[in-house]
């Protein structure tokens, strides 16, 4: 395993969206040139977004060998007759995000496919390193009908993922695509995120509040949350990690989104779930240690600088 840190070139699908409107400006600030492939462009001045369906295969394969900018035609030939450099990597965000906004069988076909392509065409073009977006609500209760229970607390990598809904099981088979991949391609680095409910600086003031006064409401994300800064940063400790093959990092804050400590949070509103080991006194139940331990995370933007309580 081997930690690297000179900026990288970086094609990033679904930047446009919410957690990707604010890891590129925090890749940008780290020194790393990002491609931005989505639907919609992003109002950056120095990003040029490619449009491209993901779901077609060609598309992809030509997205990840193309220019990062206009100047870049000014580059002198490479070898192969062009001068377009390969990227190191690819940060796969792009999805539908989450259950209801197409039919079901449409949220599995682009999402399961869109990142099929994506980590395929990666793998055969020699890119090394891959970075996809998973979700917290692969541990079942998020998008589950009625009150639904976790299996055990805290929520960590080596859980059980049997959730019953089409997005997350769209994005747990993404998980074993990359798993996949990164046995087919050894080398190749895939690290998948279960992204926790994103925050971006504005809704700390505008929903917080609500989510501390009613915690029976946060049931569904597990008290937890990231905020989209941290996941920029997130992904770009990823970015300087070499060498782990395939890994699945839950992608979370700290603490727990509310004023009880976890314990009896926990206690309260998920009274069958049992607890499976001495967890801090704030921990999320949506645990970040391994990204923690692993990848050295440094929570930045805790919700309690944030909302006054």
């Amino acid at each position: 395993m081997s930690t690297s840190s000179a900026g990288k070139r970086i094609v990033f699908t679904g930047g446009s969206g919410k957690a990707g409107r604010h890891c590129i400006p925090y890749l940008l600030s780290k020194g790393h040139s990002v491609l931005n492939v989505d639907l919609v462009p992003l109002p950056h001045p120095t990003v040029h977004t490619l449009k491209a369906d993901l779901t077609d295969s060609g598309q992809v394969f030509n997205a990840l060998t193309s220019h990062f900018h206009q100047s870049h035609y000014d580059n002198p030939r490479g070898p192969g007759g062009v001068g377009v450099e390969k990227p190191d990597a690819v940060i796969h965000f792009a999805a539908y995000a989450r259950n209801l906004l197409v039919p079901d069988s449409e949220c599995f076909r682009g999402n399961v496919l869109s990142t099929y392509n994506v980590i395929e065409a990666a793998c055969k073009l020699g890119i090394k390193k891959v970075i996809i977006a998973s979700s917290e609500t692969t541990y079942g209760v998020c998008f589950a009908q009625g009150n639904a229970d976790y299996h055990a607390f805290p929520l960590e990598e080596e859980y059980d993922n049997d959730p019953e809904d089409t997005y997350a099981t769209s994005k747990l088979c993404g998980e074993r695509c990359a798993r996949s991949f990164a046995r087919r391609f050894p080398g190749t680095d895939i690290y998948a995120l279960r992204i926790g409910n994103v925050i971006e600086p504005h809704e700390y003031e505008l929903d917080f509040p609500g989510y501390v006064d009613r915690p029976e409401t946060r049931k569904r994300n597990a008290w937890s949350y990231i905020d989209a800064r941290d996941l920029g940063q997130i992904c770009d400790l990823c970015m300087q990690k070499d060498g782990l093959g395939f890994q699945v990092f839950n992608a979370t804050n700290d603490t727990i989104t509310t004023n009880e400590p976890t314990a009896e949070t926990l206690k309260r509103y998920a009274p069958n779930t049992p607890v499976t080991r001495e967890m801090g006194k704030y921990e999320a139940p949506l645990s970040n240690r391994k990204i923690r331990e692993e990848l050295g995370f440094k929570d930045v933007h805790d919700w309690r600088k944030y909302v006054n309580i």
